[in-house]
C-alpha cells in the first residue's frame, strides 16, 4: 500500500512539476510581453519641445494618467478616454505621468507624457475637471506612490469627475477613493475586489456606475459607455450621439441604461485564455505600423485585440526614431524603424485612412520591409466600428475559440463581427499533450528506476 501510495506522489509531484512549470513559464513570459514590454532601447535625442496641445482656459481640462516603470499602463484604458474626450474638441486632454519621460502602454507602446504632475497642477493651479484612470499593475511601490498620492490629492475635490475605465477601479479602490461607494470593474477583477474591498458595494450588472464624483467602468468596450455617458452628461446627450455615430459603435443603447442582463462571469472558457498563455509556445511576430495623424481607437483596436491573447507579440515600426504625433496630439515613439526591423509574420497598418496618411511609410514598408503579410487592417470598410475586424482576423490567425474569448474579455456586446476559422487552437492543445507525456515518462522513469528496482531488490531468492 505505501508503494501504491508513494507511485501516486511521484506521479502527482512530476505532472506538477512539469505541466506547471512549464505553464508558469508561459505565464510569466506572456505577461512580459504584454505587462513587462517597457521600452528598454534609449530614446533618441529630441530636438526643441514635442508638440502639446494648446491650453485653453476656457475649456475644462482632462488629465489621462500613466503609470512609471517597471510596468504598463493598459492600453486600451488609457486610449479610449483620450480619443473620445478629444474627439469632442470641448476640453484640454492631456497624457500625465510623474515625469516626461517615455511610459509604455501593454503590448509595448510607447508614449510621451504632455506634462508631469507637477507640471499640470502649475499650469492649472486648480484640480484637473476630469481625471481618467487605467489599469496601472500594482507592482513597484516606490515607483507607483506619485501616482497613488496625486490621485489622492484631487479625488476629494467634489468639481473633479475621478473615472476609472475596466482595471482602473483597482487603483482608484487600492488608493481609498471607493470607500463607502458603489462601483464596477472588469468581471475577471469583481470576485477579487469583492473580497478584498469590503467597503464598496461591487455591481457585476452594469457597464458603468456613478457615485458622487467617481465614475467607474465595467470590462474594456464599457469604458465607451462611461466616457460617452459623461459626454452626453457635460456636453449634452447630442454630443455624445455624435461621438457615438463618428465611431460607429454599435451598443448606444447602453450609454443611456448600463444595465445588463446577462453579467459576464468566470467560466471553463477562461481556460482558453491561461492554456494559450501557458502552451502556445510560437507567438506570431506582428508589426504595428505608426505614423503621423493615426486614430488612436484604431491603435487601440489592434494593440487590445491581439496583444493579450497569448498568441502574438506586438512589435512598433515607423520610418524614423523621431516620435509620431497622432490624430489628437499623442506623442508616439516606435521600437523599431522600417530599415531595420526584424522579419514579421504579419505587419498590420490601423486606421481608415491608412492609405492616405500612411502612403510614404507603406511605399518605403513595401521597398524595405519584411514580413509575409502586409494587412490594412481598416481601409476596406473606413466606417466600420474599428475593433471588430481586428478581432475577426485574429479568429482567422488563430481559432475561434481564441477569439470568442477576447470577445467576452472585450465584453463587446453587438452582433456585428463574423468569426471564420479553426474551432480550437490545435497548437496549443498539443503542446499540452506533449508536456503531459513528458511528465508521465519522466514519473514513469523515475518509478521505474527507484520503486520498481527497489521491489526486485527486496524479493526473496528462489
Amino acid at each position: 500500500m505505501k508503494k501504491v501510495l508513494l507511485r501516486i506522489a511521484v506521479y502527482l509531484l512530476t505532472f506538477v512539476v512539469i505541466v506547471g512549470g512549464v505553464g508558469f513559464y508561459g505565464f510569466t513570459s506572456h505577461k512580459k510581453d504584454f505587462y513587462y514590454n517597457v521600452r528598454h532601447e534609449p530614446v533618441p535625442s529630441l530636438q526643441g519641445d514635442l508638440p502639446i496641445p494648446k491650453y485653453d482656459p476656457n475649456k475644462p481640462t482632462v488629465a489621462v494618467v500613466l503609470a512609471d516603470l517597471p510596468t504598463a499602463t493598459e492600453d486600451f484604458d488609457f486610449l479610449i478616454p483620450y480619443a473620445l474626450l478629444s474627439m469632442t474638441d470641448a476640453y484640454n486632454v492631456y497624457a500625465v505621468a510623474p515625469d516626461k519621460n517615455a511610459k509604455t502602454l501593454s503590448g509595448g507602446l510607447d508614449v510621451i507624457p504632455h506634462y508631469s504632475y507637477d507640471e499640470l497642477d502649475n499650469l492649472l493651479q486648480k484640480s484637473p475637471d476630469i481625471i481618467a484612470v487605467p489599469y496601472m499593475p500594482l507592482v513597484s511601490e516606490q515607483k507607483y506612490k506619485p501616482t497613488r498620492e496625486w490621485i489622492q490629492k484631487h479625488s476629494g475635490n467634489k468639481t473633479t469627475t475621478i473615472l476609472s475605465i475596466c482595471g482602473g477601479s483597482v487603483n482608484l479602490a487600492e488608493a481609498g477613493v471607493l470607500k463607502g461607494k458603489s462601483a464596477t470593474s472588469h468581471w475577471q477583477w469583481l470576485p477579487i475586489l469583492t473580497d478584498q474591498y469590503k467597503d464598496t458595494q461591487w455591481k457585476d450588472d452594469v457597464r458603468y456606475v456613478q457615485d458622487g464624483n467617481t465614475l467607474t467602468s465595467a470590462g474594456q468596450s464599457a469604458g465607451i459607455d462611461a466616457v460617452l455617458h459623461l459626454i452626453s452628461q457635460q456636453l449634452g446627450e447630442p454630443m455624445a450621439a455624435k461621438i457615438a455615430k463618428e465611431m460607429s459603435y454599435p451598443s448606444y443603447q447602453f450609454v443611456q441604461n448600463p444595465k445588463v442582463d446577462r453579467p459576464f462571469h468566470t467560466d471553463i472558457k477562461l481556460a482558453t485564455y491561461w492554456l494559450n498563455i501557458g502552451f502556445h509556445w510560437n507567438k506570431k511576430q506582428t508589426g504595428v505600423l505608426l505614423y503621423e495623424g493615426m486614430e488612436e481607437l484604431a491603435l487601440s483596436s489592434v494593440f487590445d485585440s491581439y496583444g493579450d491573447t497569448g498568441t502574438t507579440q506586438l512589435l512598433t515600426v515607423s520610418s524614423s526614431d523621431t516620435p509620431i504625433t497622432t490624430k489628437h496630439h499623442l506623442n508616439l515613439l516606435a521600437r523599431h524603424q522600417i530599415a531595420k526591423a526584424p522579419k514579421l509574420d504579419k505587419m498590420i497598418v490601423p486606421g481608415g485612412d491608412a492609405k492616405t496618411l500612411a502612403a510614404t511609410e507603406l511605399e518605403l514598408w513595401n521597398e524595405k520591409g519584411k514580413a509575409k503579410e502586409t494587412l490594412l487592417i481598416h481601409s476596406d470598410a473606413p466606417n466600420r466600428y474599428v475593433f471588430e475586424a481586428p478581432l475577426e482576423d485574429l479568429a482567422k490567425q488563430e481559432d475561434l475559440l481564441t477569439a470568442k474569448h477576447a470577445i467576452k474579455r472585450f465584453e463587446y456586446r453587438a452582433d456585428g463581427i463574423h468569426l471564420e476559422g479553426r474551432q480550437l487552437p490545435l497548437g496549443t492543445y498539443i503542446h499540452l499533450l506533449l508536456t503531459v507525456l513528458l511528465a508521465l515518462l519522466v514519473a514513469f522513469a523515475i518509478d521505474r528506476r527507484f520503486i520498481m528496482k527497489k521491489k526486485s531488490l527486496q524479493s526473496p531468492a528462489k
